[in-house]
């Protein structure tokens, strides 16, 4: 491992700390400051809506403008955006803290791109993956401590502890080092993204997959809450233990090929929706966090599985455009959630289920092997 990937993954380990310890309670936090469920889906839509709309330009950017610049300006936007919500005191500019945060998505598809670059004999998807274990190790701290602060001290005081660990974490990003553009051979040119037919088939599978995973999710701490009456630092031990899943599965499955893993992820989220549509007790509930851990490395493995499908010049944006799909489902299962919610608050879960067993069934039945797929080009008239 070279020293950038080093200082890379202390900077995502802290920040994994930092927003463990309130994006598990962010739901709940809303709650407190007088937004319905119906609202929160709402308020968690426009969220949503932030990341879809970043990271195609920041792809397009970081393919010429510099991969380190952009994760700095991210990091920095994070700071931003914890100081807000540490700040607010009513639930308008607590919204504006959260859309900023959202914001900070931007980062994905520069740090995405500097991973490929700096992976050495690693796979795509193993370094990805990579990214995924060092987060979501601190991630495993980060709940717990969250959900202790906020059960003695109150849930605001987690944000201005967050934002503390972001600035540590923002240090560390700027000890990378820089890295050269990508640039494609003019007489072989690749061919345009939006005309790469086997990208774009892979993107509407991804589109189901992301979405039919993230259904069951948005609402569940309101729901162990104020269905299960789980306390904060139960809800926050089981966001530490959603951690240990994260690490877990980012580790057996980036060892896979990208699809094998795409697939098994998949399995974890299924066993989720399952458990806590039937589970009554907090050890049910702490198996459901752990297997949540396959949703986090599915949405890695996806987007590696991009790579093979365009050239390197493309990188960036192609990550950048993928991220968008996956963040589309971010901004639209909230409010899907929001509504299931109000109707039954447990509907979300069966309906979250069947849904994921059918972009299962359609992923396995059309996502090609890695090895089978290569970059399409432009063929080029021959010269006289």
């Amino acid at each position: 491992m070279n020293r950038s990937l080093m200082w890379l993954g202390a900077a995502l380990f802290t920040w994994g700390i930092g927003e463990g310890m309130f994006a598990i309670f962010q739901p709940i936090y809303l709650q407190e400051l007088g937004a319905s469920p119906v609202t929160i889906g709402w308020i968690l839509f426009g969220a949503g809506f932030m990341m879809m709309i970043v990271p195609i330009p920041s792809g397009y950017i970081s393919d010429r403008w510099g991969r380190k610049e952009m994760l700095i300006a991210a990091w920095l936007c994070g700071v931003l955006a914890g100081l807000t919500m540490a700040l607010a005191r009513s639930l308008f500019v607590f919204v504006i803290g959260v859309l900023l945060y959202g914001v900070t998505l931007f980062v994905v598809s520069p740090l995405d791109s500097y991973l490929t670059a700096a992976r050495g004999s690693w796979s795509v998807g193993r370094v990805i993956t990579f990214s995924g274990i060092v987060y979501n190790a601190g991630a495993v701290i980060g709940p717990y401590a969250g959900g202790w602060i906020g059960e003695y001290y109150g849930l605001r005081t987690i944000y201005a502890a967050a934002t503390g660990i972001f600035v540590f974490s923002t240090i560390f990003i700027f000890l990378i080092e820089p890295q050269p553009r990508d640039h494609h051979d003019p007489a072989d040119p690749p061919a345009d993204l939006m005309t790469n037919r086997r990208y774009l088939s892979f993107l509407s599978i991804f589109f189901i997959v992301a979405l039919a995973t993230y259904l069951p999710q948005p609402l569940t701490p309101n729901f162990l809450e104020n269905q299960r009456e789980l306390s904060l630092a139960q809800i926050g031990t089981l966001g530490s233990i959603g951690g240990i899943g994260n690490t877990t599965f980012n580790f057996l499955l980036g060892m896979l090929e990208a699809r094998s893993g795409f697939l098994l992820g998949q399995v974890g989220v299924m066993a989720f929706a399952a458990l806590l549509w039937k589970g009554t007790g907090f050890g049910w509930f702490a198996i459901a966090y752990f297997m949540l851990g396959g949703f986090r490395a599915l949405r890695g493995l996806g987007i590696a599985q991009v790579r093979p499908l365009v050239h390197e010049s493309q990188m960036g944006l192609a990550y950048g455009v993928a991220e968008t799909v996956g963040s589309a489902t971010i901004m639209l299962g909230p409010p899907i959630a929001g509504y299931l919610y109000s109707i039954n608050p447990s509907i979300m879960y069966p309906v979250g289920l069947v849904a994921i067993v059918i972009g299962f069934i359609i992923s396995a039945i059309f996502t090609p092997h890695s090895k089978h797929v290569h970059p399409e080009h432009i063929d080029l008239p021959h010269q006289p």
